[in-house]
């Protein structure tokens, strides 16, 4: 996984690097090209990280100008590509990445193209190369790669995975909220309301605000379990904090309803 440092600590490198090109006569040695290769790429994702594409596009083109076959720079070229919606694009730099060399698991480039995919609503194909990253035990993202195969596994149909997938997901990562609510919503479904509750406190604790969907599950929970004042609480913050969302009106039409 690359680590991102400071621009600046990155373009003192850079030019270090320029120095020593431009002053010797030698070839260059495989350690400096390697340098320079690692630096851009860790220019280009400081780049992306702040929303600077057209920085990070040069970056990378840069990168790639010292390898054309590395895989972290061809990802980050394929990201841009993808953040400026440019799907064509995106598609090539991520297949040359997954084709290319590495000094990093590929996972995270399976990973990237994955959700890429997911993007493009291209589930089937999605869900293979989040397989793929979730397999890397070593890969600090595993946890996320199997909360998108339980997600991808939820557009295809194939419920006995995504639930599996959502599990294993919050076992590596008990603080990855949107597992849990997925998986308060699969208890909710089948009637489990006290594994609901203990999901949906789970994804409380590990997020940092209550969104529409978690506040509308924790309203069905605690009126379930006759707990008014709580239920109230949830009303309460659905109403001022999400006015206009569908989980609003499904409440007002089921307070309706019992009226």
């Amino acid at each position: 996984m690359i680590k991102h440092i400071k621009v600046a600590v990155i373009a003192g490198l850079l030019l270090v690097l320029g120095a020593c090109v431009t002053t010797t006569n030698e070839p260059k040695s495989k350690i400096n090209v390697q340098d320079a290769l690692e630096a851009n790429v860790k220019l280009g994702m400081t780049y992306l990280q702040k929303g600077d594409r057209e920085n990070a596009l040069r970056a990378f083109s840069k990168a790639l100008e010292t390898d054309k076959k590395s895989a972290e720079a061809n990802q980050g070229l394929a990201l841009v590509h993808q953040l400026n919606g440019e799907v064509e694009a995106a598609e090539k730099s991520f297949q040359k990445a997954l084709k290319g060399r590495a000094d990093f698991s590929m996972a995270g480039v399976e990973l990237s193209y994955g959700r890429f995919l997911f993007e493009q609503e291209r589930y089937k194909e999605a869900k293979e190369h989040f397989e793929m990253a979730s397999q890397d035990l070593t890969f600090q993202s595993r946890a996320n790669a199997l909360y998108f195969v339980g997600l991808t596994s939820q557009k295809i149909g194939d419920e006995v995975r995504a639930l599996a997938a959502f599990q294993h997901a919050l076992n590596l990562n008990p603080r990855l909220a949107p597992a849990a609510i997925e998986l308060a919503e699969y208890s909710f479904a089948e009637r489990d309301y006290a594994s609901a509750k203990k999901y949906l406190d789970q994804f409380v604790r590990s997020n940092n605000r209550q969104t529409p969907r978690s506040l509308w599950l924790g309203i069905r929970i605690e009126r379930i379990f006759g707990n008014k004042d709580k239920e109230a609480s949830y009303a309460l913050a659905l109403k001022n904090m999400h006015p206009y969302s569908k989980e609003y009106l499904e409440y007002k039409n089921l307070i309706e309803e019992n009226q």
